[in-house]
Protein backbone atom coordinates (compact mmCIF):
# COMPACT_ATOMS: atom_id res chain seq x y z
CA UNK A 1 0.00 0.00 0.00
CA UNK A 2 2.88 2.37 0.83
CA UNK A 3 4.53 1.60 -2.49
CA UNK A 4 1.33 2.38 -4.41
CA UNK A 5 0.98 5.67 -2.55
CA UNK A 6 4.60 6.57 -3.27
CA UNK A 7 4.20 5.80 -6.99
CA UNK A 8 1.08 8.00 -7.09
CA UNK A 9 2.91 10.90 -5.43
CA UNK A 10 5.87 10.63 -7.81
CA UNK A 11 3.64 10.47 -10.90
CA UNK A 12 1.61 13.40 -9.61
CA UNK A 13 4.78 15.42 -9.16
CA UNK A 14 6.03 14.57 -12.66
CA UNK A 15 2.75 15.35 -14.41
CA UNK A 16 3.27 19.14 -14.59
CA UNK A 17 6.80 18.71 -15.96
CA UNK A 18 5.55 16.39 -18.71
CA UNK A 19 2.94 18.97 -19.72
CA UNK A 20 5.54 21.75 -19.86
CA UNK A 21 7.69 19.56 -22.10
CA UNK A 22 4.86 19.55 -24.65
CA UNK A 23 4.63 23.32 -24.57
CA UNK A 24 1.33 23.52 -22.65
CA UNK A 25 0.95 25.29 -19.34
CA UNK A 26 -0.61 23.47 -16.42
CA UNK A 27 -2.06 24.98 -13.30
CA UNK A 28 -2.11 22.68 -10.30
CA UNK A 29 -4.39 23.65 -7.44
CA UNK A 30 -4.07 21.57 -4.33
CA UNK A 31 -5.56 21.69 -0.88
CA UNK A 32 -4.40 24.24 1.65
CA UNK A 33 -1.95 22.92 4.22
CA UNK A 34 -1.23 24.85 7.38
CA UNK A 35 -0.99 24.33 11.11
CA UNK A 36 -4.71 23.53 11.20
CA UNK A 37 -4.25 20.51 8.91
CA UNK A 38 -5.85 19.55 5.62
CA UNK A 39 -9.33 20.85 6.34
CA UNK A 40 -8.45 24.41 7.13
CA UNK A 41 -10.23 26.84 9.43
CA UNK A 42 -13.53 26.41 7.59
CA UNK A 43 -14.00 22.69 8.10
CA UNK A 44 -13.79 20.44 5.03
CA UNK A 45 -13.60 23.49 2.72
CA UNK A 46 -9.88 24.33 2.52
CA UNK A 47 -10.33 27.42 0.30
CA UNK A 48 -12.79 29.35 2.44
CA UNK A 49 -16.49 29.46 3.18
CA UNK A 50 -18.87 29.08 0.27
CA UNK A 51 -22.38 30.43 -0.02
CA UNK A 52 -24.79 29.14 -2.62
CA UNK A 53 -27.04 31.77 -4.18
CA UNK A 54 -29.77 30.68 -6.57
CA UNK A 55 -29.69 32.31 -9.99
CA UNK A 56 -33.12 31.18 -11.13
CA UNK A 57 -36.71 31.50 -10.03
CA UNK A 58 -39.50 28.97 -10.23
CA UNK A 59 -43.02 29.06 -11.66
CA UNK A 60 -45.50 26.38 -10.55
CA UNK A 61 -48.63 25.80 -12.59
CA UNK A 62 -51.65 24.39 -10.74
CA UNK A 63 -54.79 23.60 -12.73
CA UNK A 64 -57.01 20.59 -13.33
CA UNK A 65 -56.69 20.84 -17.14
CA UNK A 66 -53.45 18.91 -17.63
CA UNK A 67 -53.55 18.85 -21.45
CA UNK A 68 -53.59 22.65 -21.81
CA UNK A 69 -50.79 24.18 -23.89
CA UNK A 70 -48.35 26.56 -22.20
CA UNK A 71 -46.79 29.49 -24.09
CA UNK A 72 -43.89 31.58 -22.77
CA UNK A 73 -43.41 34.92 -24.53
CA UNK A 74 -45.58 33.66 -27.39
CA UNK A 75 -43.57 30.48 -27.99
CA UNK A 76 -44.92 27.00 -27.29
CA UNK A 77 -43.27 25.48 -24.20
CA UNK A 78 -45.27 22.26 -23.67
CA UNK A 79 -48.32 21.05 -21.80
CA UNK A 80 -49.12 21.60 -18.16
CA UNK A 81 -48.56 17.89 -17.54
CA UNK A 82 -44.95 18.30 -18.77
CA UNK A 83 -44.34 21.69 -17.14
CA UNK A 84 -45.68 21.41 -13.61
CA UNK A 85 -42.67 23.43 -12.48
CA UNK A 86 -40.52 25.68 -14.66
CA UNK A 87 -37.11 27.01 -13.60
CA UNK A 88 -36.53 30.36 -15.30
CA UNK A 89 -33.99 33.15 -15.21
CA UNK A 90 -35.03 36.32 -13.42
CA UNK A 91 -37.01 38.69 -15.59
CA UNK A 92 -40.41 39.47 -17.07
CA UNK A 93 -42.35 36.82 -19.00
CA UNK A 94 -45.73 36.58 -20.72
CA UNK A 95 -47.36 33.29 -19.74
CA UNK A 96 -50.25 32.05 -21.85
CA UNK A 97 -52.28 28.87 -21.35
CA UNK A 98 -54.68 27.58 -24.01
CA UNK A 99 -57.06 24.62 -24.05
CA UNK A 100 -59.73 23.88 -26.66
CA UNK A 101 -63.21 24.94 -25.52
CA UNK A 102 -61.91 26.86 -22.49
CA UNK A 103 -61.19 30.50 -21.75
CA UNK A 104 -57.56 31.45 -22.39
CA UNK A 105 -55.26 32.52 -19.55
CA UNK A 106 -52.76 35.33 -20.16
CA UNK A 107 -50.62 36.93 -17.49
CA UNK A 108 -47.38 38.88 -17.37
CA UNK A 109 -45.20 37.66 -14.50
CA UNK A 110 -41.86 38.72 -13.06
CA UNK A 111 -39.55 35.92 -11.95
CA UNK A 112 -37.25 36.64 -8.99
CA UNK A 113 -34.17 34.52 -8.27
CA UNK A 114 -34.70 32.09 -5.42
CA UNK A 115 -38.49 32.66 -5.26
CA UNK A 116 -41.43 30.50 -6.33
CA UNK A 117 -44.44 31.98 -8.12
CA UNK A 118 -47.64 29.88 -7.96
CA UNK A 119 -50.08 30.35 -10.84
CA UNK A 120 -53.62 28.98 -10.57
CA UNK A 121 -55.19 29.53 -14.00
CA UNK A 122 -58.97 29.11 -14.03
CA UNK A 123 -59.68 27.67 -17.45
CA UNK A 124 -63.47 27.93 -17.45
CA UNK A 125 -65.49 26.00 -20.03
CA UNK A 126 -66.75 28.38 -22.71
CA UNK A 127 -70.42 28.24 -23.65
CA UNK A 128 -70.84 27.15 -27.26
CA UNK A 129 -71.57 30.08 -29.46
CA UNK A 130 -74.83 30.15 -31.38
CA UNK A 131 -74.46 29.55 -35.10
CA UNK A 132 -74.88 32.65 -37.21
CA UNK A 133 -78.21 32.81 -39.03
CA UNK A 134 -77.99 34.36 -42.51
Amino acid sequence: MKRLLMVGVVLGALLPTAAFAHGRGVVFVGPAFASYGFYGPYGPYPYGPYAVAPNAGEIKLDTKVKDADVYVNGSYAGTIRQLKTMMMRPGSYDIGIRAPGRTPFDEQVFVVAGKTLDLHPELQVQAPSAPAVP
